[in-house]
């Protein structure tokens, strides 16, 4: 009874910590999410890998939060700055990298019971691919801080 008690969650956990696939050419890796306050926006980070031709992230959704947009950091006159983007190419064999700093989703009007340790789940919505689900998890801030150069 232990034993079938332990491969059952051994197993739950590496169902958990699998990429998300599209039964396709896309998975999404390293989803994690900073949420500072319920109050304020949070922002979220993930790796898209693409064994296909050519895709762009053109939205994102999810229950967590009333409105998810694409976002990029932009330096201008030594300010950074956040705009909102339209879409994110995944380009054929490659990879989208969003990162603390650069490309992210803002996640806005986040519900209640979001903090360090927990998950919400985020549908991705590709213009080729269409829609896949990934499982976000809330990470510690030291964790969705913008690397500085030479790390």
């Amino acid at each position: 009874m232990l034993r079938l008690a332990l491969a059952a969650a051994l197993a739950a956990s590496l169902a958990a910590a699998a990429p998300a696939s599209a039964d396709g050419p896309l998975t999404v890796e390293d989803a994690r999410a900073r949420i500072l306050l319920p109050s304020r926006p949070g922002a979220a980070w993930l790796t898209i890998r693409n064994a296909g031709g050519e895709d762009r992230l053109v939205g994102a959704e999810s229950p967590a939060a009333d409105r998810v947009e694409i976002h990029t950091h932009i330096h201008e006159g030594g300010v950074m700055t956040m705009r909102r983007l339209e879409a994110i190419e995944v380009p054929a064999g490659g990879e989208a990298a969003l990162e603390p700093g650069g490309d992210h989703l803002m996640l806005f009007g986040l519900k209640a019971g979001l903090k360090t340790g927990s998950s919400f789940p985020l549908m991705l919505i590709f213009e080729k691919a269409g829609p896949v689900t990934v499982k976000v998890r809330v990470a510690p801030l030291a964790e969705t801080m913008p690397k500085r150069k030479g790390q």
